[in-house]
């Protein structure tokens, strides 16, 4: 779920892994040990399932009708693309990418109503508290950021039934913010869960691209905290290779995503993914460059940004994984067209050009 305003469409078989006011400066930075870069991350709520076998006790099921064969797969809580099977030629494939994992509730009250209490999972900042349920799929929903090594990722977490803390708080890891509920599209009392991300931002033009290109009947209520605006890693995954490495950094984490796909973007002054994640660029000798190649993950993650010499002046697909499939279901619907001759679907223009947004 990347948005209440938009789905974005994805299409593959394996799961992979908003200020009050609209707001475009890049925040500013906070006192918080997080500036060193030690990523020391809590478990949001006291469900800890994930250390001990995770699967159906740490998960949420969703409730799923394929072909008239109901069932609850605890699956379509993880992080990837686990949702909407579609039968093709090439099997079964899920068509919807959830951004985040979906925490199953442990506690709940004689009417059956969750109690979990929901907590910080590291020092930060409250940049986004959105109150009004309907605004968004995510229900009431808060943003923390936080910063390693300088650079901002911001947590999310949806569906709450209760927000304890304000725009602007500065919470420590561990705190109490929230609790959890079953506010936003499609859940019910039974399926409360907490929906947590945790995310990269791509850019503070945000509001500007979304009057250009989105619909005006659709207002953008979020600002720059709009899940669109906000592209999520593999949390989950994260907890567990922490566990294992206590030192590990999320760039050394998100080194070994696989490349899925390339985007070559014209040089611009509102490329703001190298100021924002300087880990990113490569090849930094090139001081000049005429346009940036930037690799992602197939989800859309952005890895790497590299210099070149070509010369661009639009967003323009250079690479997708080689495969006998369309481009599609590997680009989260980016590109479309044969692996070795791809081009960008409209929606991938209007998405690459948010990078890079207004030029």
């Amino acid at each position: 779920m990347r948005s209440s305003l938009v789905m974005l469409i994805a299409v593959f078989s394996l799961p992979l892994g908003a200020l009050t006011q609209t707001e475009t400066a890049t925040p500013k930075e906070f006192a918080s040990p997080d500036h060193f870069g030690v990523v020391d991350l809590a478990l949001p709520t006291d469900n800890d399932a994930i250390f001990h076998g995770g699967g159906p006790d740490f998960y949420q099921y969703v409730e799923r009708d394929y072909h008239g064969e109901k069932s609850t797969p605890w699956e379509g809580g993880q992080y990837g693309f686990v949702r909407d099977p579609e039968q093709t030629n090439a099997g079964i494939v899920y068509t919807r990418f959830h951004e985040g994992i979906d925490i199953r509730c442990l506690h709940r009250d004689e009417n059956r109503e969750p109690l979990d209490e929901v907590r910080a999972i590291a020092d930060g900042k409250v940049v986004y508290t959105n109150l009004v349920q309907s605004y968004s799929n995510y229900g009431k929903y808060v943003v923390i950021e936080h910063r390693w090594d300088g650079s901002p990722y911001f947590s999310l977490y949806g569906h709450l039934s209760m927000v304890d803390i304000r725009t602007g708080d500065t919470v420590r890891r561990d705190q109490h913010i929230a609790v959890m509920g079953y506010t936003g599209a499609g859940i019910n009392r039974e399926r409360a869960h907490l929906h947590l991300e945790l995310n990269l931002m791509l850019n503070h033009n945000f509001q500007e691209w979304y009057d250009s290109f989105l619909h005006v009947n659709d207002p953008n209520h979020h600002g720059i905290y709009n899940g669109i605006n906000l592209v999520g890693l593999n949390i989950a995954q994260l907890y567990l290779k922490l566990r294992e490495n206590p030192s590990l950094t999320i760039p050394q984490f998100l080194s070994e995503e696989e490349i899925f796909y390339k985007v070559a973007l014209p040089k611009s002054r509102h490329f703001e993914l190298p100021k924002l994640y300087p880990w990113m660029v490569s090849g930094s000798g090139t001081t000049d460059p005429r346009s940036w190649i930037v690799s992602f993950a197939r989800s859309g993650l952005p890895l790497i940004i590299e210099p070149s010499d070509r010369k661009v002046k639009q967003p323009e697909i250079v690479y997708v994984k080689p495969s006998s499939l369309n481009a599609s279901y590997l680009t989260d619907g980016i590109a479309t067209g044969p692996t070795n001759h791809a081009h960008l679907t409209e929606h991938g223009k209007q998405l690459t050009q948010l990078l890079i947004f207004p030029d």
